[in-house]
């Protein structure tokens, strides 16, 4: 058996923020068989293979975003026939909350359709995640871009993860949004990061995009001098209305190979199989789970389109001998300070980076 400082160095080899395209391409070209192997070989290093974390999306303000996101129905440029809502009463988020819980879900993400949110708003969403931690529950915020002080009083309330999409590579990015750069949105992953906050950030595949924008998407964020602890995956899910409504279907054969490939070049992060999957089959589904897939939205609705029954998916789970991975509160008070300071490290690191990018 291996010393453990020896396996201590293994680990870290595994861990690269120096990805070339032509890299990553290599690994999605692989013998689809090879790949699936690989990966599944890499999730077993760090993850038990046979757990999936549960996580239940509540929209908390829908509708009326001035960007012009060519796959979403909640932007005001596009007639989808989505009604606006204000931002939800605390008591209304609270009892999605505890209903989240009961169904077995141990994150609670929290989305509103806001280029950034105004100053005005920071507090009322803080008592949202203060009340949503107080019943047991990891939580997730998708608001927008984020100011330093914003994500800095979103860390203070307790906000576990911050949600930020790149979306796709930088350079089939200015295709599908023109109203945010791409350095928009690293800065605002930059601010999440030095808050102390966990970062989830991943993307779309099937807008049009080529594989090498594909591959783009993943350098891009196992590039980042820290990786982010959540990596969503997302399906396009074509919404009448929208200027991606009549995109053609991508290969889900490639959307598995996007899946392995992440969770190759990323092993230790979460990778999450997102929006989507209501036009997944079950076998595509535990495709992705082999893949190294290892997190899911477990709600009937991801903002406002359908995502499979929550029940169903416990069905899925019981044939494929897969439980619910358990959100762990107790922590004792060095090791929070020790996540705390290796948080800090990182910050200071990455600010760096961002600031170079």
């Amino acid at each position: 058996m291996a010393a453990p400082h020896a396996q201590a160095t293994q680990e870290e080899n595994n861990i690269r923020h120096n990805w070339t395209r032509n890299q990553v391409l290599e690994l999605f070209n692989q013998p689809f068989n090879d790949l699936l192997f690989d990966a599944q070989v890499m999730h077993r290093r760090h993850f038990n293979p046979n757990q999936v974390q549960l996580s239940t999306l509540l929209s908390i303000k829908t509708g009326a975003c001035p960007e012009d996101c060519k796959y979403c129905p909640q932007s005001a440029r596009y007639d989808t026939g989505l009604e606006k809502e204000k931002l939800l009463e605390i008591d209304a988020v609270i009892e999605a909350a505890k209903a989240a819980k009961a169904s077995g879900s141990s994150r609670f993400c929290m989305g509103a359709a806001w280029r950034s949110p105004h100053d005005r708003d920071i507090p009322k969403v803080a008592h949202m995640i203060r009340e949503v931690k107080a019943l047991g529950l990891e939580t997730c915020m998708t608001l927008g871009m984020l100011s330093e002080q914003q994500a800095d009083d979103l860390a203070a309330a307790g906000l576990d993860y911050y949600n930020h999409n790149l979306d796709t590579s930088k350079e089939f990015y200015g295709e599908v949004i023109t109203t945010r750069t791409y350095q928009d949105r690293l800065n605002t992953l930059a601010n999440v990061r030095n808050s102390g906050m966990k970062v989830c950030a991943g993307g779309i595949v099937g807008m049009g995009e080529e594989q090498k924008d594909r591959a783009g998407l993943l350098m891009e964020l196992a590039n980042l001098p820290h990786h982010p602890e959540s990596v969503p995956i997302n399906m396009l899910v074509k919404v009448a209305g929208t200027p991606l409504a009549d995109e053609k279907e991508l290969d889900p054969f490639e959307f598995i190979r996007t899946i392995a490939v992440a969770r190759l070049m990323m092993p230790k992060s979460y990778v999450r199989l997102s929006a989507g999957r209501e036009e997944m089959n079950e076998q595509m589904q535990a495709l992705a789970f082999m893949a190294g897939a290892n997190s899911i939205f477990y709600c009937d609705k991801l903002l406002t389109t359908p995502n499979p029954k929550a029940n169903s998916d416990m069905q899925l789970f019981q044939r494929l001998g897969i439980e619910p991975e358990q959100y762990q509160m107790e922590k004792t008070s060095a090791e929070q300070e020790a996540e705390l300071h290796q948080t800090l490290l990182e910050a200071k690191t990455d600010a760096q980076f961002y600031r170079a990018s």
